[in-house]
């Protein structure tokens, strides 16, 4: 059973700019928890108990957030505000494990991944959730991360989540190659490659790489062989394709939903959705979106 996972928090979060210039980019919030919080859960979810934060001096928000705040908790038990620290205690829930990492240099995601080796070691696979993108799995009765780790047990391939984009967006994207038939929703598929970022004549499907991956702890031996690639940096994606050369690398199509949280639109989107239904305040979101809605 996989129950490692490397969620990289190191960058500057310059798309999120100016949010991002006091307050790291994860700890904005959709409704009332921050993107990190929601990142967590999917990977608690999926059965993941040992969260690896590759982290920096400046992100020290993050670990608090989820770290045990005894005088706060005090107070609000003194004040007998039960819900509230029902909520605070259930951020982390007693059997998970948080730990950070420090990646001293920005030097890449490869790198940051690499941050994570003397934690995870080179014998145990494990995931690794990019927290710009949120995932959305609503409806569903396990998550996708879920999917991935049990198509990882089930074939011994490392697993890259991918979902269907639109024609014209896929030179935003890195896209996948399938070899043969793409996958359905909820399956994955052997890979002949990815393409960063084609032009839609040039891009062998729809399908984008969303930021999530199953990963086996091999992986660490390469990226400390991997040379500085595009932007000068150590690229996770490099190091992927010497593995799917060597042992295969599979596309996971994702049956859910992804919110980039890195872009502003993508944010906004997130908190409509989580707002909706959120079970506190989403009757008094619905109401609010009609009555600006009719104002027009």
């Amino acid at each position: 059973m996989i129950r490692k996972a490397v969620l990289p928090v190191a960058g500057f979060g310059t798309r999120c700019l100016p949010a991002s210039k006091a307050i790291p980019k994860e700890m904005i919030t959709i409704v009332d928890r921050p993107v990190i919080q929601y990142v967590v859960n999917e990977a608690v979810a999926a059965g993941i108990r040992d969260i690896v934060l590759v982290t920096h001096a400046s992100k020290s928000a993050i670990e608090n957030h989820f770290d045990t705040h005894y005088e706060l908790e005090a107070t609000l038990e003194a004040k007998n505000k039960q819900e509230l620290l029902d909520e605070l205690r259930a951020i982390v829930p007693a059997d998970v494990n948080i730990i950070s990492v420090r990646q001293h240099e920005p030097l890449g995601l490869g790198h940051a991944v690499l941050c994570a080796r003397p934690v995870i070691g080179d014998s145990d696979p494990f995931a690794v959730l990019l927290p710009d993108v949120l995932v959305d799995d609503e409806g569903l009765e396990r998550n996708d991360l879920a999917g991935m780790i049990d198509a990882y047990e089930a074939s011994g391939r490392s697993q890259l989540m991918v979902e269907d984009v639109p024609w014209e967006n896929v030179h935003k994207y890195g896209i996948v190659s399938p070899e043969g038939e793409p996958p359905a929703a909820g399956s994955s598929c052997p890979l002949a490659g990815v393409v960063e970022k084609p032009a839609r004549e040039e891009a062998p499907s729809n399908l984008a790489v969303i930021g999530r991956y199953v990963l086996p702890g091999s992986i660490f031996a390469l990226l400390a062989e991997t040379p500085p690639g595009a932007g000068d940096e150590i690229q996770l994606t490099d190091a992927i394709e010497t593995l799917r050369q060597r042992d295969g690398v599979d596309a996971w199509r994702m049956c859910g939903k992804t919110y980039d949280c890195g872009h502003q639109l993508g944010y906004l989107e997130a908190t409509l959705v989580f707002g909706r239904r959120h079970p506190r305040f989403g009757e008094g979101f619905r109401e609010l979106l009609a009555r600006y809605s009719q104002a027009g």
